[in-house]
């Protein structure tokens, strides 16, 4: 039953899938951390890899960067493919000092101005949440790895260059109490949310706009390994 987003037959996708927005890192974890990982979709290259962690059919599929594309394949594995939950592992800008360089955070809501659940289904409000059972688990699960990870809103925007006339991060930081930025969660929350899926969001920070600090590109594909442990021991 592939899709044209997606070659993979129906049971090629496991029911628990983790989301990174950047192909090569998908193809980083599958290839780091599951056991007889296949490629099951090459399509446009964005890379999805089935294989198992410990005993556990895991999927790990890239998304794309951005609302469109997200939605496009977070939609089909939750209606076509029968995915019960898509964690999103992905990077993020920092609006707080306090949040450093590869510090994790996981969405405990996500605030957005993109129109894109309005245009979905009519959706009119501009924060959506997480799968409360499913963000308990990563929790539970980071505590027992001793792995830290902060709780916070999440501003996901449809664009990354704004110009100077519209809100800084300064200003989303005070107007809506975001303590750092993507540009994916909002997409599949709205998605789970219509579908009847569970959705949750871990973050690594990459960037820091109060420090002016950067991660590289190199980094940004296999040095986020606290988020992608939390990510995997919560499949379990």
């Amino acid at each position: 039953m592939p899709t044209p987003h997606n070659q993979a037959e129906k049971g090629q996708i496991a029911k628990k899938v983790l989301m990174p927005g950047d192909p090569l890192r998908a193809k980083f974890i599958a290839e780091t951390f599951l056991e007889n990982p296949e490629l099951v979709n090459s399509v446009r290259n964005i890379y999805a890899y089935t294989g198992t962690y410990k005993g556990e059919k895991v999927t790990v599929m890239a998304s794309g960067m951005g609302m469109g594309s997200m939605g496009i394949y977070s939609y089909e594995l939750f209606s076509l493919y029968d995915v019960d939950q898509i964690i999103r592992i992905g990077s993020a800008g920092a609006y707080v000092a306090n949040l450093a360089l590869k510090d994790v955070v996981l969405a405990d809501s996500v605030w957005s101005e993109s129109t894109f659940a309005r245009t979905q289904n009519g959706y009119d409000k501009d924060i959506i949440l997480p799968n409360q059972e499913l963000n308990k688990k990563i929790m539970k699960v980071a505590e027992e790895l001793k792995i830290p990870v902060t709780l916070a809103r999440v501003h996901s925007s449809d664009v990354f260059y704004c110009e100077k006339n519209v809100d800084d991060y300064k200003e989303i930081n005070r107007k809506h109490q975001c303590a750092c930025v993507d540009m994916e969660s909002f997409a599949l929350f709205h998605n789970a949310d219509v579908l009847g899926k569970k959705a949750a969001c871990l973050l690594t920070i990459s960037d820091s706009f109060p420090l002016g600090q950067k991660a590289t590109a190199e980094e940004r594909q296999t040095a986020f390994t606290d988020m992608m442990k939390v990510a995997l021991e919560a499949c379990l």
